[in-house]
């Protein structure tokens, strides 16, 4: 039995996102994130069949939708170093305001944004 059973560097469990626009997604993760393309497969219309993107220590995988797989709206929780900085690259990459960032009853300060696609992304950063 091979004790080799996924890519190196990469984590157990990704998030699959299907998405509108998978590349107006990979762009925002870069543009808000620091996202680094590790792998796209485009079809001959230029869709993203599926790309995977690594976001610090996490590969986050996506497609854009397609007969039989629909995008589907996520949410998805981003741990970064300066959420007020994240959240305004964020917008600056054409994202929404779902919640400006705020520190509430628990350690985390937090903000929620939406991108084109229909992610919405909570980022926060533990100062407490």
């Amino acid at each position: 039995m091979s004790t080799i059973y996924k890519p190196e560097n990469y984590n157990s469990v990704s998030p699959y996102l299907i998405v509108n626009d998978a590349s107006a997604t990979i762009d925002f993760l870069q543009r808000t994130f620091d996202a680094v393309t590790l792998r796209r497969f485009p079809d001959a219309n230029g869709k993203v069949m599926h790309a995977e993107v690594r976001l610090d220590d996490t590969v986050l995988m996506l497609a854009d939708g397609a007969e039989g797989w629909p995008p589907v709206p996520s949410h998805v929780h981003v741990y970064v170093q300066d959420v007020d900085a994240a959240y305004q690259r964020a917008l600056a990459a054409g994202a929404t305001s779902v919640q400006a960032p705020v520190k509430k009853e628990d350690a985390d300060k937090r903000g929620g944004v939406k991108d084109a696609g229909g992610t919405t992304w909570w980022i926060a950063t533990k100062v407490g």
